[in-house]
């Protein structure tokens, strides 16, 4: 059993390897002793891709069996490959180790590739250290500290699904992990709704981060004055050339700990300019003005992506609301996602409750029509449709569309431009949607969702409606027309 301190643990074992200790080196190992020290017992390890975090950790585990060889430790991996390399890279350390001597055990076989015991006091079940894939059965097993390395990857990260698997199998882990026990994450974000967050991702449905409340080191390859942490082997030049071979968001996920995804993304919704303010509807002299956030809106398009899916389904309508106002900006106001409810249907059927909701959307935002895609489903909709707008006397036209494009170009041809100039604003209720995790999984030719992107994208392509001629509703139901004002003649015989 070793008394020494972590560092110096590490500086032996680099000395007798015939090498230094660099400075992140000393920085991240003072880090993890001093968190045994202050006895927290959830601590979060994220540096850049390269800097030897791995080793660390491995050497941690070594120096911990040294000084209570009782110790039972899990290490869980995206895959069980990676996870044996950490075990096999412990089972190093602790055969050349000089403070590691008389841990090997005698017999060969607990010395396997995945799982090795070393010789201890007690008899326990578990071996001192085992490897599984994140995606394996560790139920009835126990441990004193579970190490997650890399658990995150592309391949448990790159859709919702995946990411909801991830969180779901980490859970797990507290049945695993002893009272008192030592639950640490290593690794680098692969995703913007990375498990390594620093912040809630509202629209993905969380509170508060999934690590809440675990102490965290981060140390991305460039310090807040852009310096290297690393300068012997991570030289500016070399810094610089990564980051045009690998491109910006994977230079900015694996180098520099911002929470991005890897794969270069169409769709930024951070380009989008957020507002909180509501529609003004006001009417005089004869006037009707429809304002936004101080701006006088012109014109709006509304886009109803039908679907009857179920909602145990997943499936579900899609409609959203577009302004533009008098300088050429487009207001993303509303996008709602909506499903019948199959509980109703002996009353109402499936097709009649859609279309009551995408009324009650659009008279609610003061609408002038309703942009209806006709492809599939959507051909039985319009008349239904138009029958409930009449029953409610309103004054909403109803628009029949047929996509004939493909719709990643019809996406990419409503998309790009308005965000490349900085022209989409979205209120703060589109982050409560779909909708932002839609944009950021987006992918030309890929398998993401984009049913939002697609109403959204109609909107944006659809030229504002200009009611003429439409049969007047009954008084009590009319608005006066916010698009254009009416024609106000003054009068000119004043008494002077």
């Amino acid at each position: 059993m070793t008394k020494a301190g972590f560092l110096e643990f590490v500086w032996i074992w680099n000395e007798h390897q015939g090498q230094g200790t660099p400075k992140i080196h000393k920085r991240i190992a003072g880090w993890l002793e001093a968190r045994l020290k202050n006895k927290e017992r959830e601590i979060l390890l994220m540096a850049f891709r390269g800097s030897g975090k791995s080793t660390l950790v491995g050497l941690f585990c070594a120096w911990t069996l040294a000084r209570h060889p009782d110790t039972r430790i899990l290490v869980l991996a995206a895959d069980l490959a990676l996870a044996r390399k950490m075990v096999r890279n412990v089972k190093r350390i602790v055969e050349r180790h000089p403070l590691t001597k008389g841990l090997k055990p005698k017999s060969r076989d607990q010395w396997a590739a995945d799982q090795f015991t070393v010789a201890r006091p007690s008899e326990l079940r578990d071996p001192s250290m085992l490897a599984k894939g994140v995606g394996a059965n560790v139920t009835g097993s126990r441990a004193d500290i579970i190490i997650c390395d890399d658990v995150e990857v592309p391949n448990t990260s790159d859709s919702v699904p995946k990411r909801a698997d991830l969180r779901l199998r980490l859970h797990e882990l507290d049945y695993v992990l002893v009272p008192d026990g030592l639950h640490m994450f290593v690794g680098t974000p692969h995703s913007y709704y990375t498990i390594y967050a620093d912040r809630a991702r509202v629209e993905a449905g969380e509170s508060k981060p999934f690590l809440d409340g675990f102490a965290r080191l981060e140390l991305a390859v460039l310090d807040a004055k852009g310096r290297s942490r690393w300068p012997e082997r991570f030289p500016l030049e070399r810094i610089q050339n990564l980051r045009r071979r690998t491109g910006h968001n994977k230079f900015e996920s694996q180098m520099m700990l911002r929470p991005v995804n890897v794969a270069e993304g169409r769709l930024d919704p951070d380009r989008l300019r957020l507002y909180d303010a509501r529609l003004d509807y006001s009417e005089g002299n004869g006037e009707a003005r429809l304002m936004l956030a101080g701006k006088r809106l012109v014109s709006a398009s509304c886009w109803w992506d039908p679907s009857f899916g179920a909602p145990e389904k997943g499936d579900s309508s899609v409609i959203a609301a577009v302004f533009t106002d008098e300088e050429g900006g487009y207001w993303l106001h509303r996008i709602a996602y909506f499903k019948h409810d199959p509980a109703l249907a002996g009353e109402i059927d499936e097709a009649t409750q859609l279309c009551r909701q995408a009324l009650g959307f659009a008279d609610g935002l003061y609408l002038p029509a309703i942009h209806l895609e006709s492809n599939g489903i959507g051909k039985f909709l319009p008349g239904l449709l138009r029958r409930e707008i009449k029953r409610a006397g309103r004054k909403i036209a109803v628009v029949e569309e047929s996509s004939r494009k493909a719709k990643d170009l019809r996406i990419t041809d409503a998309f790009d431009a308005v965000l490349a100039a900085g022209a989409l604003f979205a209120h703060r209720s589109v982050w409560d949607t779909p909708f932002i995790t839609e944009m950021r999984e987006w992918r030309a030719g890929g398998k993401s969702r984009d049913d939002g992107l697609d109403a959204v994208a109609g909107c944006l392509l659809t030229e504002p409606v200009r009611l003429q001629g439409v049969p007047e509703p009954p008084l009590e139901h009319q608005r006066a027309e916010w698009r254009s004002g009416l024609p106000f003649k003054a009068g000119d015989n004043f008494d002077l």
